[in-house]
């Protein structure tokens, strides 16, 4: 990435923060394997992706379709970024239980995650420092 993010890892919460800009994440310790640290800190960078200043994907509020949209968004683009890593047998399960609950709440539209997926993959060239 051109910008890194600030990341604190004196916490008990993974979040990214949009107000202050800044992911918040456990100590790896604190995960049952680096896969998982690396997948969930995957799936904070997707939504760090978004703010105003980066590509301008929110304006959303817990709970409303566009709130579910995100989390598909950074948990398909956190598998992009698990399977570019080789990682991603190891926590695919839980993407795609992850993904299939996120998904469900927007009633299984196929354009919800269709739209997603695109969103994802410009958030990956992103962070990958990719053009787009």
């Amino acid at each position: 990435m051109k910008v890194k993010p600030v990341i604190k890892n004196s916490v008990r919460r993974c979040c990214y923060n949009a107000k202050e800009d800044f992911i918040s994440i456990p100590p790896i310790n604190d995960f049952d394997s680096s896969a998982e640290y690396y997948s969930s800190l995957f799936h904070e960078l997707l939504h760090m992706s978004g703010h105003p200043k980066r590509l301008n994907r929110f304006s959303c509020n817990f709970g409303d379709n566009k709130y579910s949209s995100e989390e598909l968004v950074a948990e398909i683009g956190s598998a992009y970024l698990c399977a570019i890593t080789g990682i991603s047998s190891k926590v695919l399960d839980n993407q795609a239980a992850y993904i299939q609950s996120w998904l469900g709440q927007l009633q299984n539209d196929p354009m919800y995650i269709l739209n997603a997926a695109i969103q994802a993959q410009r958030a990956v060239k992103f962070i990958l420092n990719y053009p787009n």
